[in-house]
Parts: structure tokens; sequence; C-alpha cells
């Protein structure tokens, strides 16, 4: 918990953490669909570090992983209800 007199919240301000190092990963394999789908939102748009926490290393490999899945029809490129 980050203590910041400034902030409007006032000391509620949560800090993030990697889910990908917390569980120890080494690398985020493109075959896992099922970890890629939560780092993308409803309209098929990879999610940024600041919502997920993500850190940078795991955030370059998620966001190649989720290209490549893509590319191999893994998962789509636009949410049904965008097309």
């Amino acid at each position: 918990m980050i203590n910041n007199p400034s902030h409007p919240k006032k000391g509620h301000l949560k800090t993030k953490e990697c889910r990908f190092t917390k569980a120890g990963f080494e690398y985020i394999d493109y075959k896992d669909t099922e970890t890629l789908e939560r780092f993308i939102n409803d309209q098929g748009k990879i999610l940024p570090r600041r919502v997920t926490g993500t850190s940078a290393k795991f955030q370059r490999q998620l966001s190649k992983a989720v290209r490549r899945a893509r590319f191999m029809a893994l998962i789509p490129y636009v949410a049904e209800n965008v097309r």
C-alpha cells in the first residue's frame, strides 16, 4: 500500500503485482489460450500494464504470445460483437 497524501483517494492506492512473477512463470506460451484471454478485453485488444499490473518483461512476452496465438488462429483478432 502506497501512502500518497496528494492522491485523490488519500492513501487507498493499491499496488498491482505481476501475476506471472508471482506464479513463477519462466515464459508465456502462446498455446495457453486460457491465460492469454484474461489479458484481452471484450474488443480483442491487449490490456495495458497499468490495468493488469504485469511487469515490463512479461508484458512484452504476453503481447508476443497473443500475436502468435492470433496468427495461428488459436484466438480471434477481434471479438464477435465487433465484426
